[in-house]
C-alpha cells in the first residue's frame, strides 16, 4: 500500500492569528506526519508547494510533492434568482472567519450606503458563520444601514451557488490568504468577473483576469465596486 496526502493549504501555521487556540498545534502535527509517512502529497497549488516546502525543509523531498489544482464543476449557462435580478449585486462566498476579511466588505458597504442610499448595490454573503467572528455579527446583526441591502444566505446548495454567481456584477474575494480560491476559479469558469485581493495565490489560479485590489485598501474596493455595479 502507498499512502498519499492531500493537503489543501498550511495556512493554520502561517496565520494562527486568524485561527482558533489549538488548531496551529495540531496542523503542525498533521504537516509533520504527512512529511514523515507519504510517499506522495498532492498539493492544490504552486502556492501551497512553497509554503509546505518552506514548512518540512529537508524532510520533504520535491519528487514526493504534485500540483494538481482543483477542478471547477461550475460553468455555463445558469439562471440568477428572479428576486435579486432587479438590481445590482455581488457576491462573495465563504465561511465568515476574519481571514476571508467580511469585515473590511461590510464597512465599504456602510460607506456606500451612506452616499448612495437607495441606489446602493446589495451584497449577498454565502457560507456559515465560523469563528472569531464577532465584529461581522455585530455589523450583519446591529446595523439599521446594512438592512435590506446585505443579505447572508449561509450554506446553500451548489446549484443555488452557480445560480447567484451568475447574475452577479462580480464575486468579491478579499481574502488576506488562501490556499487555493475554488470561488474564484468557478466564477470566471462561469464567465464572472472576479475583484479580489492582490496575494500569490490568487495571481497563480485567475492570470490576469481578475481585478486585483490590495486587501486592506477599502477605498480601492469601494471604488471597484462602483465601476463594477
Amino acid at each position: 500500500l502507498k499512502l498519499v496526502y492531500f493537503v489543501h493549504d498550511t495556512l493554520a501555521l502561517e496565520y494562527p492569528q486568524f485561527f482558533l487556540p489549538g488548531v496551529e498545534h495540531y496542523n503542525r502535527r498533521l504537516v509533520g506526519n504527512a512529511a514523515r509517512f507519504a510517499d506522495l502529497i498532492i498539493v492544490n497549488s504552486k502556492a501551497t508547494a512553497r509554503a509546505l516546502s518552506a514548512r518540512c525543509g529537508a524532510a520533504l523531498s520535491p519528487d514526493r510533492v504534485v500540483i494538481a489544482p482543483l477542478g471547477s464543476t461550475h460553468g455555463g449557462a445558469t439562471r440568477a434568482p428572479r428576486s435579486l435580478t432587479d438590481s445590482p449585486y455581488f457576491v462573495m462566498i465563504g465561511t465568515i472567519e476574519p481571514r476571508k476579511n467580511h469585515f473590511m466588505v461590510l464597512s465599504v458597504w456602510q460607506t456606500l450606503a451612506a452616499s448612495l442610499g437607495s441606489a446602493t448595490p446589495r451584497l449577498v454573503l454565502i457560507g456559515r458563520r465560523g469563528w472569531l467572528n464577532r465584529p461581522v455579527a455585530d455589523l450583519l446583526d446591529g446595523s439599521d444601514m446594512l438592512s435590506g441591502i446585505v443579505e447572508e444566505r449561509g450554506v446553500v446548495p451548489d446549484t443555488e451557488v452557480a445560480e447567484l454567481v451568475s447574475g452577479a456584477r462580480a464575486a468579491l474575494l478579499p481574502s488576506f490568504a488562501e490556499g487555493y480560491g475554488l470561488p474564484l476559479a468557478e466564477a470566471l469558469a462561469a464567465g464572472v468577473p472576479v475583484i479580489c485581493s492582490d496575494i500569490p495565490v490568487f495571481r497563480e489560479v485567475g492570470g490576469p483576469v481578475p481585478e486585483y485590489i490590495d486587501p486592506a485598501d477599502s477605498a480601492g474596493w469601494s471604488d471597484a465596486v462602483r465601476a463594477y455595479a
